[in-house]
């Protein structure tokens, strides 16, 4: 029987199951994310030849190098305004940014417009993209990120797809401008609006799991932060908190080890060492202890090694 999702008494859980519908909106909402890229992709070449006289090679470098310096700029800086000032906020900010775009390429009279279009769509791709993958893991949880960024990713590419198509066919049974471009403008009015109406918040939901976690493992537990058998030449610090008993160590010492007698120096202390045992295993002779507690006792011991310079 599968256990129910994570919940606290505020009633936020954790999981797509109990999150299904906001995850599905959060999907279609980064389609229309992907449309908005896809309603220029298969024209711009066609309009900086067709109508701003410009040579192919030099429009796709000036506006795709806008759009790339731009996306990369918002998306190392939207994690942490989504920490900082929550997801939707920042998710609505990013339609608000890209509504003009379509309108920009509509009327622009030189190609600086286009530049510059582009330039506000690659703050919305970063903004909107970034934020709804984060709220799909958000709402997720641990054990279905992966699941979540693929659908999102999906979602969001197979929109460039058939958006390109779309325009490609308006264009040409209507011509290049505005016809295709209204389909744009319908994306970026609709995930407007359902950004600001329908999607809820969920940076509760990391809180959620990061209070969660943190029940899981309480001060004073080891927690380990390595796979059950690491590489022989990948050890680095396994753990990050030691039991509260420990004796202090010596001066120089860079790693730690801890008793692990059948009654243990305390309960803590044996249910640690014991699974830190059985998750390590055996020890690589290419890795020696450079350290021990003293006045320990002869008992069985679990020891934390690093590799010698």
């Amino acid at each position: 029987m599968t256990q129910p999702a994570p919940a606290r008494p505020g009633g936020l859980r954790l999981g797509l199951r109990a999150n299904l519908a906001q995850f599905c909106l959060l999907v279609g909402v980064n389609a229309l994310v992907g449309g908005m890229v896809g309603q220029e992709r298969s024209l711009l070449s066609v309009l900086a030849t067709a109508v701003f006289g410009l040579a192919a090679v030099s429009a796709a470098l000036t506006y795709i190098v806008a759009f790339g310096l731009t996306k990369a700029a918002t998306n190392f800086l939207v994690g942490t305004l989504a920490d900082r000032y929550g997801r939707k906020p920042i998710l609505v900010v990013g339609w608000l940014i890209g509504l003009p775009v379509p309108l920009l390429i509509i009327w622009a009279p030189t190609w600086s417009w286009i530049i510059a279009a582009n330039v506000l769509l690659g703050v919305n791709q970063g903004l909107c993209w970034s934020t709804t993958v984060i709220m799909n893991f958000d709402l997720a949880g641990p054990e279905r990120r992966g699941l979540a960024m693929g659908l999102n990713e999906a979602a969001g590419y197979l929109a460039v797809a058939v958006t390109a198509y779309l325009t490609g066919l308006i264009a040409a049974r209507a011509g290049l401008r505005p016809e295709p471009f209204y389909l744009g403008l319908a994306y970026a009015g609709l995930g407007l609006g359902l950004s600001t109406l329908l999607v809820h918040e969920t940076h509760g939901h990391a809180q959620l799991e990061a209070q969660l976690t943190d029940a899981q493992h309480p001060t004073g537990q080891v927690r380990l932060l390595a796979t059950s058998r690491p590489p022989a030449r990948s050890w680095s610090a396994l753990v990050s908190a030691s039991p509260p008993c420990r004796p202090a160590a010596k001066p120089g010492w860079s790693t730690t080890s801890m008793t692990a007698s059948p009654g243990g120096c305390c309960r803590s202390c044996s249910s640690a060492a014991a699974s830190l045992s059985a998750r390590l295993g055996c020890w690589p002779r290419s890795i020696r202890p450079s350290g021990t507690w003293a006045n320990s006792s002869p008992a069985r011991r679990v020891q934390i090694f690093r590799q010698g310079p």
